[in-house]
């Protein structure tokens, strides 16, 4: 039998890897083990508990005073062939809201006179109608959608209803009177921003809900937020013929010294009525 001469070539050839190479092979298989590990964040502060302030106040015996939210109101003589509300004409609901009411407040949200004029005006009149393009959306997760309506009143407020199906007709689960910025669906809730006029810079945002409890609309989020000033517009460029001095933009005032007191600065941006003068380019 001849001896096995392979094992030893075998040996050698390990023996001629280069320590190099031998170190290449081996980084790949360190750097795995750091891979998915968990690493600090750092400190974490203390979680501080809410503290009772006065706790020994004495306990409410006077009911809070009531601002309306939860009122429903059925809309008389309006029916909903199928429960589709994209059927219902939104101006005859408010005009039946208009009927039903002694004093013609359609629901006693601030509907003036002259609004509600030109609301029964709605059918020969409609480029004059105040009631504005209804939406549909499902406020209350039933699968059905809602009727949202806006009426555009003559002080710059809006009154904002929303209805729902209820028995082949509808009930209105929600009515305010706003003077607003916009109105925004998100999800299921109905998101209004208004003006703050006590508060110049700042506007209200009140997300409506649906309460299946009360089973009407609430304003279950409310809250003041700042908003962003609005740059001013540039002034008028002067003609090329003109005597008077360049002014800086929006402020009318003269720019007669660049930064270096020597002039008008030509080359700063927005000194022509280009961009960073409070318009964007085209």
């Amino acid at each position: 039998m001849k001896p096995d001469r392979r094992r030893p070539a075998v040996r050698r050839a390990a023996r001629l890897v280069p320590p190099v190479a031998a170190a290449a092979l081996l980084v790949p298989l360190a750097g795995c083990g750091d891979a998915g590990e968990l690493r600090s964040a750092g400190a974490t502060p203390t979680a501080v508990g809410p503290v009772r302030l006065w706790p020994d106040l004495p306990p409410v015996t006077a009911p809070p005073l009531d601002y309306g939210e939860s009122d429903t109101l059925r809309v008389p003589g309006v029916r909903v062939p199928g429960g589709d509300v994209r059927g219902v004409d939104p101006a005859a609901v408010v005009r039946a809201e208009l009927a039903a009411e002694p004093d013609g407040s359609g629901g006693g949200d601030g509907i003036d006179a002259v609004t509600a004029r030109a609301v029964r005006r709605c059918g020969g009149e409609p480029e004059g109608c105040p009631v504005l393009r209804p939406y549909h959306r499902d406020l209350t997760g039933d699968g059905r959608d809602e009727l949202i309506v806006a009426v555009r009143l003559a002080d710059q407020r809006v009154a904002v209803r929303c209805y729902r199906v209820e028995g082949g007709g509808l009930t209105r689960v929600m009515s305010t009177v706003e003077q607003l910025v916009s109105v925004e669906l998100a999800g299921r809730d109905l998101i209004l921003r208004a003006v703050s006029a006590g508060i110049p810079g700042y506007e209200y945002r009140t997300a409506w809900s649906w309460d299946a409890q009360q089973g009407t609309m609430l304003p279950a989020r409310d809250e003041i937020v700042r908003v962003k000033p609005t740059p001013p517009r540039p002034g008028p460029l002067p003609s090329p013929d003109s005597d008077q001095p360049d002014t800086e933009p929006g402020t009318g005032r003269p720019d007669t010294e660049g930064p270096g007191g020597e002039g008008p600065d030509t080359d700063r941006p927005g000194a022509d009525g280009g961009p960073g003068s409070g318009e964007s380019a085209p």
